[in-house]
């Protein structure tokens, strides 16, 4: 399993029609080859920061499937308007888990 994590700087006065995106977007993410899941979180010490963690089967789930479909230029549709800045993307993989 690969975990992805966006960090997502928003525009101010955006966030509510980021989030809303997000949540219309979940279907996207549903339908994507090997995606088992995602959530987003939103930074409590700067508001317009998001992280969204989306977990995949492989990397190319997601650098491969997931970016090169039509989805992905849907997911950007919906919510690509509210970025302030390109996301920072990177993928985790797991070494270790204790609770």
């Amino acid at each position: 399993m690969i975990l992805e994590i966006a960090q997502l700087d928003v525009k101010p006065g955006m966030e509510a029609e980021f989030e809303k995106g997000v949540a219309e977007a979940a279907p996207v993410f549903k339908r994507a080859k090997g995606c088992r899941g995602l959530s987003l979180q939103r930074s409590i010490e700067k508001p317009g920061r998001y992280r969204l963690f989306v977990e995949w089967d492989t990397l190319e789930n997601h650098t491969v499937d997931f970016r090169g479909s039509e989805d992905f230029k849907e997911w950007r549709r919906l919510v690509g308007h509210c970025f302030q800045e390109p996301p920072y993307v990177e993928h985790t993989k797991p070494v270790n888990k204790w609770f």
